[in-house]
């Protein structure tokens, strides 16, 4: 089994693929596409191939398929880009891999997802079988271009797409936390930010992988304990600012989403159940 993971230089895929590397079987094989061959080769030391190329260029993908038996699409452009270069990244490239990979016979995709493309809340976790519902504060040409990328994915014949739909992912170094501090200035004290170890979306997009009989499926990947915007205050070592209190949360479900599936059909459960547990362990 030859596998291809694109976004590998990206905070996800680059924490992603060791994992990937470390549990592959004598017989398997990682193969990763970055755009800078220099950013390829700490991959290359840990035994990937690697090639170089941009995804949106149809000659790499033909390079970077060649061969390969499944396909984890990571590469996502969301905060601070424009939104011409998010459509292009999150729907068109990832769309074009999927026909590229369904031309070349690959037998499986794992397209990484976002749990932003509900939008609007239910009053109730948000599941698998909940269409999006543009709106929210979360709402943009992030969730919109992934969820677009999903439509288009799981509609082309012969390829068995599954979809991974992450929510905040955070630990080991990366600084996604402590930019929460950006957005949780704006929210009640009370509102909730659901969230996932990188050690667990590893854990959950390799299930994905590995599973089979799941073409088509949606699966959320999520720790069991969203956190607080107070929390989040605490956990960066940060004094609550004086009036948060005053803020209101207009969707307490916004975001929130239940992992019944993951858990029962593919016997995901997390390695740090709260962001709390990972930062015990040492692993923020």
């Amino acid at each position: 089994m030859l596998t291809l993971v694109t976004g590998t230089t990206g905070q996800v895929g680059r924490r992603f693929v060791p994992r990937l590397l470390a549990q592959r079987q004598p017989d398997e094989q990682v193969r990763v596409l970055v755009r800078d061959a220099a950013r390829g080769e700490r991959f290359a030391q840990l035994g990937a191939q690697v090639a170089v190329g941009d995804m949106r260029d149809e000659e790499t993908l033909g390079k970077a398929l060649a061969g390969v038996d499944a396909v984890v699409n990571v590469a996502a452009s969301f905060r601070g880009v424009p939104d011409e270069e998010a459509w292009a990244v999150n729907r068109d490239a990832a769309v074009a891999l999927g026909r590229a990979a369904q031309a070349m016979g690959v037998e499986r995709f794992v397209q990484v997802s976002t749990n932003n493309v509900y939008g609007l809340g239910r009053g109730r976790p948000l599941t698998e079988e909940d269409e999006s519902r543009p709106g929210g504060s979360m709402w943009g040409a992030y969730p919109e271009s992934k969820a677009e990328a999903e439509r288009e994915l799981l509609a082309l014949k012969d390829l068995d797409v599954r979809i991974g739909r992450l929510p905040f992912v955070y630990g080991e170094g990366d600084p996604h936390l402590a930019d929460s501090l950006h957005w949780a200035a704006r929210w009640a004290p009370h509102q909730r930010l659901q969230m996932a170890h990188h050690a667990d979306v590893a854990q959950g997009l390799m299930r994905l992988l590995y599973a089979p009989g799941i073409a088509g499926r949606i699966y959320n990947i999520a720790d069991d304990a969203p956190v607080t915007t107070i929390e989040l205050y605490q956990l960066n070592g940060v004094e609550v600012p004086a009036g948060l209190h005053e803020l209101t949360d207009p969707d307490p479900w916004l975001g929130i989403v239940s992992t019944q599936r993951i858990r029962r059909e593919l016997g995901f459960r997390p390695i740090y159940p709260s962001v709390w547990t990972a930062r015990d362990a040492g692993a923020l």
